[in-house]
């Protein structure tokens, strides 16, 4: 007897495997959410801070501003009684006013004041701050019966009632200066964009790609394994990142062109640059600033990290070319076979006359390489920084369009090179938007100053704490897993240093490992992690270009990140095992 069959409903089953990935916006929207709600149930914290001297792999002495790791308070409200009884008798020891800075006549007249309407604001005005108050009587003048939190309200603005999470765009958007993130990432980003967008109108681009695959013919599958070996340099000599979003503009047609995919192409500029930063041994942003904080001679370790690079470099881009081969032999393997669609589609349909390798093409390929030397030149022996850098794309840009115009290539005149560059910046506004979001996870912490109350700093000291007389191998790999962990929120590796560094380094002292292996912990944590992180200005740079989702490169950059803390966890145990100093 048959058996029977359940009967069709007519209603379609859900493939959850074909889930749509959430969109980046969506992702850091939850993100901030989250965000805004664990600061209800961890209260905020500060630390005192001062400036320590360290010398530089120029051999220059620089200052940087960090924590104390001892002076971690909670934030409570001043207890006004007991400021005003120390206050009392400061006033009548003058060496400790004058220790202080404290001018008598003043603290006398302070002191005539009602004390019920004393506010930290008018301590300071005395230079009694809260640092200097706490150093000199600890805790006895807060009122420690209720931590208080720092919590955004939901809107608001700096005028209009403080901070709200819901205004985080804007305020992200507006946060640091024309040096630094985010507006002088965005406004790079934007530069970069116009920029490429008049020297992909001049055809100069698609024309060296056609070139290069028929003057190679079938050798070009060397170039990737090479250019990840020189973008991992970039990133271990002069801690390469926002760099590489014009590389990828370069690379992502390119590689597309090989047969490979986007995140192909991703992978073989920014995330060498970022494997190389993640292994360096004289990055002047990480390593130096790191080892100079930790108190140890900087570039010191400096034959284990080249050995350590030289091997980490070499796996990550055999692992980049087990994947690409798999893209290679079935396209539509790629999770971004998709969106890399507007790539084909955009290579198939150059002519045959726009793909003839022509003088005109060729200066402007050569008036590139130029300013990318300029820019390699100015970055590692100038210091030139974002300002400079968007300064040199745009000389390139006009430098290419003026090319194009002399030598009619696709009918460039000077109307086109304004269009060009306006559809340039265009394609990028998304993604410098996109920098300013996800600023808005690190505001609505509370921001990454230790010295003022906020819920990553208490966040930073209880994972301290918790770290404290576990064993060393144990401890150090914490270490690790902390650092790589703290990146999503500070990706800033400068940053990340002064915040994290003046706790781990002692921190390695308790738990019985050298400073450099916490150093090891904190570089390799801060790096292999910005090929990952939503919340990296260069990192969604990058893939802006490339047309790819974070979702979906996430898909792919999850299992290569179980593969760099594998070789992270080794290198970590090998500087134990011989005692790294």
């Amino acid at each position: 007897m048959p058996f029977n069959k359940k009967k069709n409903t007519g209603t379609p089953k859900r493939d959850y495997t074909k889930m749509k990935t959430p969109h980046t916006y969506a992702i850091i929207f939850a993100a901030i959410f989250l965000c805004w709600l664990l600061t209800f149930l961890v209260p905020a914290g500060k630390f005192s801070t001062h400036k320590v001297e360290y010398t530089d792999s120029n051999g220059a002495v620089k200052t940087k501003t960090v924590l104390m790791a001892d002076t971690f308070r909670y934030s409570y409200r001043l207890d006004r009684e007991a400021v005003k009884d120390n206050l009392t008798a400061m006033s009548g020891d003058e060496a400790l006013m004058e220790s202080l800075g404290v001018d008598p006549a003043e603290l006398d007249a302070f002191l005539e004041t009602d004390s019920s309407e004393w506010t930290q604001e008018d301590l300071d005005e005395l230079g009694l701050t809260d640092d200097v108050l706490y150093g000199q009587y600890g805790e006895s003048i807060y009122d420690t019966s209720q931590k208080l939190h720092k919590t955004a309200k939901v809107w608001g603005t700096e005028d209009f009632g403080g901070f709200g999470f819901l205004n985080y765009v804007f305020e992200g958007l507006v946060t640091g200066d024309r040096s630094g993130s985010a507006v002088g990432i965005c406004a790079l980003i934007l530069v970069v964009g116009g920029s490429f967008g008049i020297i992909m109108k001049t055809g100069a681009i698609d024309a060296g790609i056609y070139a290069f695959i028929k003057k190679t013919k079938g050798l070009e599958r060397l170039a990737l394994p090479l250019l990840f070996i020189l973008f991992s340099l970039g990133g271990a000599t002069f801690g390469m990142a926002e760099e590489c979003i014009p590389f990828s503009m370069i690379m992502v047609p390119f590689v597309i062109a090989l047969g490979y995919d986007s995140i192909v192409a991703i992978t073989v500029t920014y995330v060498a640059s970022q494997v190389g930063n993640a292994v360096s041994w004289m990055s002047p942003f990480s390593v130096a600033v790191a080892q100079g904080i930790a108190g140890i001679p900087v570039l010191s370790g400096a034959g284990f990290r080249l050995a350590m690079w030289v091997i980490v470099t070499l796996l990550s881009a055999g692992y980049m070319m087990i994947y690409a081969e798999k893209v290679r032999k079935n396209p539509a393997h790629s999770v971004v076979y998709e969106s890399d669609a507007y790539f084909r589609g955009r290579m198939d349909s150059v002519s045959e006359e726009e793909r003839e390798f022509s003088l005109g093409h060729k200066l402007i390929l050569l008036e590139m390489l130029a300013v990318l030397i300029w820019i390699i030149w100015g970055v590692t022996r100038e210091g030139y920084y974002i300002p400079e850098i968007a300064s040199q794309f745009f000389v390139m840009g006009f430098a290419a369009g003026v090319t194009a115009v002399i030598f009619k290539l696709n009918d460039m005149t000077v109307n086109g090179m304004a269009s060009a560059f306006q559809s340039g910046v265009a394609d990028l506004a998304g993604t410098a938007v996109v920098v300013g979001m996800a600023k808005g996870i690190l505001l609505v912490l509370g921001g990454s100053d230790a010295n003022v109350a906020s819920t990553l700093n208490t966040i930073l000291y209880t994972i301290g704490n918790a770290l404290a007389g576990v064993p060393s191998f144990i401890g150090a790999l914490f270490m690790y897993l902390f650092q790589s962990c703290f990146n999503l929120i500070v990706t800033s590796n400068s940053g990340q240093a002064a915040l994290t560094m003046p706790i781990m380094a002692p921190l390695a002292d308790l738990v019985g490992v050298t400073r450099q292996v916490a150093v090891l912990a904190f570089q390799m944590g801060a790096g292999f992690v910005d090929a990952f992180t939503p919340v990296s200005a260069s990192l969604i740079g990058v893939l802006g270009v490339a047309r790819i989702d974070w979702g979906k490169w996430a898909k792919f950059q999850i299992k290569m990140q179980a593969f760099f803390f594998l070789m992270g966890t080794v290198a970590i145990a090998a500087a134990i095992a011989v005692n790294l100093q």
